[in-house]
């Protein structure tokens, strides 16, 4: 089967022609329809710090928000049925552990990221192996297509995970969201369909009128403001309810906090670059002051997908709003790379194999 193959990190994915995979007694393999080329891809790409230690070799698959059919199925398996079409959590989980029995099972202590560590080859390629399937594969409903799934992936469900599971954002709340790449206007059209007023903060002004046609009532163009800060302040009548830091660099970090009312909330959805190496320098007495709630959000459980299909299926979100581009396998290298000077906009899809 033909696939984008991890070659070096920072050097250009290749397409090759690699072995199709087979199931293990657990898992399935599912023939891709969609999937999304998503920032956490250039991460691990780069060796940033959440990926540095894990070692990818050259010849791994990346991709890890794939949605397609299932063509083969392990002979342990229970759940999953060749023929279904079926969606694939970035977050892999055993079902067996403490976190995965009390509902947190996008914390697995024994967790696989699909894509982005050795063990787990991802869906840029025609074909995905899924591990433990009854735990992790998900049936997609009527009306849901691949590329609305690869689209909700794991930025939307992140962001939706982060403000309807993490945060406690109301009808009404001042909502900003600092960063809008594919998470960050995930989070623009969540909060949007919760019911919240939103500012959206970025340098790039195409950005933000996608922020706009996503729901943003307000933008700040981070590139043309002194004080990014104070600005939101001022939109928001004295400080955000909720702010998301959508990218993760000391910038958009210390904004999004610095930008709270009292009593506010901080959702962490962005992980740091080399830059940043895995820790950013905090305003610790302002959030102590003004009693900042800080929460992080990493991918959504599979058993809940079910709240984000209801939304779709109710057309309260439309993810596929979100998808900028459909681009083919080919152009994956070139997608990937352009993500290094924030040149892609939105969620960029592969749909042709």
């Amino acid at each position: 089967m033909r696939a984008a193959v991890f070659t070096g990190h920072g050097e250009p994915l290749e397409i090759r022609s690699i072995d199709a995979p087979t199931p293990e007694p657990t898992g399935v393999v599912v023939q891709t329809e969609a999937c999304g080329i998503c920032r956490s891809d250039w991460h691990a790409w780069q060796g940033d710090p959440a990926w540095a230690e894990r070692g990818l070799t050259e010849g791994h698959v990346l991709g890890h928000e794939p949605a397609g059919t299932v063509v083969a199925v392990g002979e342990e398996v229970e759940t999953v049925r060749e023929g279904d079409h079926v969606a694939v959590p970035f977050n892999l989980g055993d079902g067996t552990c403490h976190q995965c029995r009390t509902g947190h099972a996008n914390l697995c202590d024994d967790r696989i990221a699909l894509g982005l560590e050795p063990g787990a080859p991802g869906a840029f390629a025609e074909q995905v192996h899924v591990p433990r399937a009854d735990a992790n594969v998900v049936a997609l409903p009527d009306g849901v297509s691949s590329v609305e799934m690869a689209g909700l992936g794991c930025r939307f469900m992140t962001a939706f995970h982060g403000l309807v599971h993490r945060a406690d954002v109301d009808g009404g709340d001042w909502v900003a969201v600092h960063g809008c790449g594919g998470v960050g206007l995930s989070a623009v059209h969540v909060a949007d369909a919760l019911g919240a007023r939103v500012v959206a903060v970025d340098l790039f002004e195409e950005k933000l009128d996608f922020a706009r046609r996503l729901g943003a009532d307000e933008t700040v163009d981070a590139d043309d403001t002194d004080d990014v800060p104070a600005a939101v302040r001022a939109l928001t009548d004295g400080g955000a309810h909720v702010a998301v830091d959508a990218l993760g660099v000391e910038a958009t970090c210390r904004n999004a906090i610095d930008c709270l009312r009292k009593r506010g909330q901080h959702v962490q959805i962005g992980l740091t670059t080399a830059a940043e190496g895995g820790e950013i320098p905090l305003p610790t007495d302002d959030i102590v002051g003004k009693e900042i709630d800080l929460v992080g959000a990493i991918g959504m459980q599979p058993a809940r997908y079910d709240e984000i299909l209801r939304f779709v299926q109710d057309d309260a979100v439309d993810p596929g709003a979100v998808v900028s581009e459909h681009v083919t396998l080919d152009d994956t290298p070139a997608t990937l790379a352009a993500m290094t000077d924030y040149e892609t906009f939105g969620i960029p899809v592969i749909t042709e194999f």
